[in-house]
């Protein structure tokens, strides 16, 4: 699986999630709703780590003052595919 791959299957899990999340918004009664998101969570969490460990992190990690600044951006070190 290729970057671009990888990024389209962490997407699809995120807004899996998401959509679980608005359902539990309006029908927190659900157990069944609510446990398949549990595992919704869990499946997110493996492969966003997994694409973290491959490519880099999503997001640049928070730091005091100006060193944020200092590493390279996401599209500095961004793979085409």
């Amino acid at each position: 699986m290729n970057r671009k791959q990888a990024m389209r299957k962490l997407q699809s899990a995120r807004f899996a999630l998401w959509e679980m999340h608005l359902y539990l918004d309006t029908h927190p009664e659900d157990l069944a709703t609510l446990a398949a998101y549990k595992k919704q969570q869990a499946r997110y969490s493996l492969l966003r780590n997994e694409f973290e460990d491959k490519y880099g992190a999503l997001e640049q990690p928070d730091a005091a003052g100006v060193e944020w600044f200092k590493s390279p951006w996401p599209w500095d070190s961004e793979v085409r595919d």
